[in-house]
């Protein structure tokens, strides 16, 4: 089966100056800052000097004591394999970082950048400048670059009792759902101005989170530790975003359970939003007053009526693609304090998507294969590069999964309480179609159901199951990385 990054190239921009091209990732897009003129001079020299390379090596002559035979094979095959180390991935790393390569990368129009509730204006007097010369796209690459990034990971201690030791090709959305409450706990323990630092000692809270999300049975939140929670959950099997959420709901009762309040690992309360049928038969979510104040006083054991509270909106927008409608609903979301993005990507691909652009999503991606790394919560000269990007990625929203998870995160009570405002403000603008509704109580209003909006003549299905499926052997190559609409 092949990974995500076996399908694409992995390209950073040094100093900011480089970012994705749509060529690197179908179906989304790249693109890449800076002047093409000088990029342009640059890349032709260096492809002369490049190709000069290669007829040198077409014109070696061997010794005359091997036979011509001989010659002209051992020839050829050093030559073939010079070629296909120059047009392999290395290869490619090399041009874009070194050389500049300008490829046909899409441009940034000089519309807002909203990325996790913070807005980044990227207009000019000057409506003819590149808006990526500005101010406001360099603060918006310095938020991006900020934002915790979990990947799959080799080599860490095997999954319970199975041989796992990687979660290549199977571990998408787990990934993607770590990046999320990372995220959360950021928000919740540094604030939402808090920016990656490049000196050290490092954070020690920022070093903490990190810690949570190691790979093995010692971090709270690893990927074992979900998988342990998660019911229907098994090594090398695809899940979904509902099924996701309710296993993160599941893994934060019971390290409550078992955690005095002042030394939970989770310091807030977490509330799934669900619909009509426990959010299974499609319902547009209602996010209940009274159900989330109930969980803030269960985490605090009583102690106070409201705690800081993290809502996971499970939804599902559509069959085959999402509905047209919802797409300037999603791009609203981001335009929350609260917000904490989106789990999805395109079908098949689970991503974490951080901030929208008119109709483009900017998204995070845990399809690159890093060795595992064991960040001690004292260790403060860790280093910490491999949990972060500093490439940024764009996709269209109309081509993201129906199947999806919206999530937010909520300090106080007069914060949720704004959350609530905002969100009925987004569904009285709908016509008729919501990504959710706010109610008071579950029983004080009828919620729409997306099944009878999301396609104008789609078939609802009853079945209202769902189960994990599994993959091949996780050194079988041959599938693809797949999670199932739940």
């Amino acid at each position: 089966m092949k990974s995500y990054r076996d399908r694409t190239d992995t390209c950073t921009y040094p100093d900011r100056s480089f970012i994705e091209s749509p060529k690197d990732h179908p179906g989304s897009n790249n693109l890449e800052p800076g002047t093409s003129e000088n990029k342009h001079t640059n890349t032709s020299s260096w492809s002369g000097l490049l190709v000069s390379a290669f007829s040198n090596f077409e014109k070696y002559s061997a010794p005359k004591l091997f036979t011509k035979r001989e010659s002209s094979t051992k020839r050829h095959g050093w030559t073939a394999t010079v070629k296909r180390v120059m047009v392999g991935a290395t290869m490619r790393r090399f041009h874009e970082r070194v050389l500049g390569l300008n490829k046909n990368g899409i441009s940034i129009s000089n519309s807002d950048i909203w990325l996790l509730g913070v807005c980044y204006s990227l207009s000019n007097e000057d409506s003819s400048a590149d808006p990526i010369q500005s101010h406001g796209f360099a603060a918006f690459v310095e938020d991006f670059e900020s934002r915790m990034l979990m990947t799959y990971r080799k080599g860490f201690a095997a999954i319970g009792e199975s041989k796992y030791t990687s979660d290549v090709n199977w571990g998408c959305m787990l990934r993607s759902s770590q990046m999320l409450v990372a995220q959360a706990l950021v928000f919740h323990r540094l604030g939402r101005n808090w920016r990656k630092s490049l000196e050290k000692p490092l954070d020690k809270d920022y070093i903490e989170i990190l810690h949570y999300f190691g790979d093995s049975e010692e971090s709270v939140f690893s990927i074992h530790n979900l998988i342990q929670a998660g019911k229907l959950l098994s090594p090398g099997c695809w899940v979904g975003p509902y099924a996701m959420c309710r296993t993160w709901e599941t893994l934060a009762r019971c390290k409550m359970d078992d955690t005095e309040l002042e030394n939970q690992s989770l310091p807030m309360a977490m509330y799934v939003v669900s619909g009509d049928g426990d959010g299974e038969r499609g319902g547009a979510p209602v996010v209940c007053i009274e159900d989330a104040s109930r969980h803030c006083r269960e985490f605090s054991g009583g102690q106070v009526d409201w705690s800081p509270i993290l809502l996971l909106v499970p939804l599902v927008l559509g069959l085959d693609k999402i509905n047209p409608r919802y797409i300037p609903l999603l791009a609203a979301t981001f335009t929350f304090p609260q917000s904490l993005g989106i789990l999805g990507g395109r079908p098949g691909v689970s991503t974490y998507i951080v901030g929208v652009q008119d109709e483009n999503a900017f998204y995070l991606d845990p399809h690159e294969v890093k060795q595992v790394v064991d960040i001690k919560r004292d260790n403060l000269e860790a280093d910490t590069s491999s949990y972060h990007c500093n490439a940024i990625r764009q996709i269209s929203l109309e081509l993201i999964d129906p199947s999806l998870a919206i999530g937010f995160y909520c300090r106080g009570k007069d914060d949720f309480d704004d959350f609530c405002s905002r969100a009925s403000g987004l569904a009285a603008q709908s016509n008729g179609a919501p990504l959710f509704t706010v109610a008071q109580s579950c029983n004080s209003m009828k919620p729409a159901r997306h099944c009878e909006t999301s396609c104008d003549s789609a078939e609802v299905h009853d079945d209202d199951s769902f189960s994990a499926v599994p993959t091949a052997d996780a050194d079988n190559g041959a599938q693809e990385d797949e999670w199932q609409i739940l």
